[in-house]
């Protein structure tokens, strides 16, 4: 053999070996999986979310009333409630509704390794789509809406590019009256919106449904899946460009957390009365994007769904290790939504 077919051989091998070793490891530069909290849309279309509840007390009563109201929504599920409630699974595919990934075991997705995450969703996949033959992707719900960007990578990274928080919360988890869980979406409603329930024992979930569906519909409110939703726009809002009010709220005490002023936030969301904000409520953040306000440093920062340490820092000009030192915080990933850190000076 001449010596130039021994090089090119030898060549051809060392490429082959090359394609199918970047073939293999492809999957490792996967995208992560995209943040929705609402679509933006002139459409007046709502999507109703349920989360199960492991009892799965309601979840009959909830199908009933949707099956009544022609409505299809969205049910993200656990694998360990698909074990234990096969046949509600089966119920709630066969009417219709969308179905998301919920995990399997409920855990803190930001306080367990990368490995652990992808068995956990990998694992509620297989239960649901051999009960049902019906995937879970591309919707993934984390549990307790706590997410990071080591979540979001490792999520995409087997399938559910969309990671789905929402812009309505109703709350109906403590137990709160079908009235109440009613007005929290009612106040808040807006074309796009995603609103957060729950199927489980406890809550006055299933009492409310009838009440706030008829209301939407006078309201000229029509009602979509949120694979549906998803479609009426390819831009949408993360639950970073807003925030939901929590009990001991102020807009004094937002704003200066997001380096905006009382009125940009007045103005922003139409506010009558600056006194008039409640739990739950959710409010636009004037100018956050790209904004070049410096947040007063030496206070408190509240946790949002889709923040990192990385951009709290940059937004507070002090240094991720600054902040770890000042929280005790065991490692620099590990925050989640609605924890208050300290801001150093």
């Amino acid at each position: 053999m001449s010596k130039k077919l021994k090089t090119l051989k030898v060549l051809i091998t060392f490429l082959t070996f090359l394609f199918l070793t970047f073939s293999v490891s492809a999957p490792i530069f996967a995208a992560g999986s995209q943040v929705v909290s609402k679509v933006n849309t002139t459409r007046k279309v709502v999507a109703l979310t349920f989360d199960d509840g492991s009892d799965g007390a309601n979840t009959p009563k909830i199908l009933q009333i949707l099956s009544q109201n022609n409505i299809k929504s969205t049910f993200f599920l656990s694998g360990k409630t698909a074990k234990q409630h096969p046949q509600l699974i089966k119920d709630i595919a066969a009417q219709g509704h969308k179905i998301g990934n919920h995990s399997y075991s409920h855990p803190y997705f930001t306080q367990i390794s990368s490995t652990m995450m992808k068995e956990e969703v990998n694992k509620t996949e297989t239960i649901i789509k051999n009960l049902t033959g019906i995937t879970t992707k591309p919707l993934f719900r984390a549990p307790y809406g706590a997410y990071n960007s080591s979540v979001l990578q490792s999520v995409g990274e087997v399938g559910y590019t969309k990671t789905i928080m929402w812009s309505i919360d109703t709350m109906d988890w403590k137990g709160n009256s079908a009235n109440d869980i009613t007005q929290r979406v009612l106040n808040n409603i807006s074309s796009g919106s995603i609103v957060l329930m729950h199927t489980g024992s406890g809550t006055n979930t299933a009492a409310a449904l009838p009440g706030m569906i008829s209301s939407l519909r006078s309201m000229g409110y029509s009602f979509v899946t949120v694979s549906q939703l998803l479609t009426y726009s390819s831009s949408t809002t993360a639950t970073g460009d807003q925030y939901i009010v929590k009990a001991g709220d102020t807009l004094y005490k937002i704003a200066a957390a997001y380096g905006v002023t009382v009125q940009q936030i007045v103005t922003a969301n139409n506010i009558a009365n600056l006194n008039l904000i409640r739990m739950g409520q959710v409010l636009k953040i004037p100018g956050k994007t790209g904004s070049t306000t410096t947040p007063t440093t030496g206070s408190t920062y509240t946790v949002k769904a889709g923040d990192t340490l990385y951009r709290i820092a940059n937004t507070y000009r002090v240094t991720i290790q600054q902040i770890v030192t000042a929280n005790n915080l065991p490692k620099a990933n590990l925050i989640y939504p609605n924890q208050v850190l300290i801001i150093p000076k």
